[in-house]
């Protein structure tokens, strides 16, 4: 069990993003042939493409997250002497992680609006609450990853 949530956790942005890709680039390529050589189009291959490309984009704020990819504004925090900018790191930290959970809890909120009430997707017909549902969805991995960030930090700034 420790080993499967080990692998979870080292693969799980990586593997969900390097399938839903594969996904993708599969249904638009299927669409392409279909419209210019069978001139037979899908209607549903764009707009799922373009849901699945929704879904990535909050998955790789995880992913990025986990990396240190984000893009950071370094020019102050630069200037504060070492000790200082660990302490900046952690209230950023701290202030994104917060901002994650009321994505996390609004996304939520919408996403329940958005089933009660049934709304569906033009082509395929699914619930658009599958589709909002990244936000809350994505959050959550975000602040999951902004968590360990946080722990990791907070063990650097006790150790001294």
């Amino acid at each position: 069990m420790r080993r499967l949530l080990g692998l979870l956790d080292k693969y799980l942005e990586e593997s969900l993003l390097v399938s839903s890709l594969v996904v993708t680039v599969g249904l638009i390529f299927m669409q392409v042939i279909r419209r210019y050589v069978f001139h037979a189009s899908l209607s549903w291959s764009e707009e799922l493409a373009r849901y699945i490309f929704v879904w990535q984009i909050w998955l790789g704020a995880s992913f990025a997250v986990k990396h240190h990819k984000h893009i950071r504004v370094e020019f102050g925090r630069n200037l504060l002497p070492e000790n200082a900018r660990r302490y900046l790191d952690a209230l950023v930290l701290l202030l994104w992680l917060t901002m994650s959970l009321i994505l996390v809890v609004k996304g939520g909120q919408l996403t329940q609006i958005l089933l009660a009430r049934g709304q569906l997707s033009p082509a395929l017909r699914l619930p658009m609450a599958y589709a909002y549902a990244s936000v809350p969805a994505g959050c959550a991995l975000m602040a999951f990853r902004l968590l360990q960030e946080l722990w990791r930090e907070a063990a650097s700034l006790l150790r001294g």
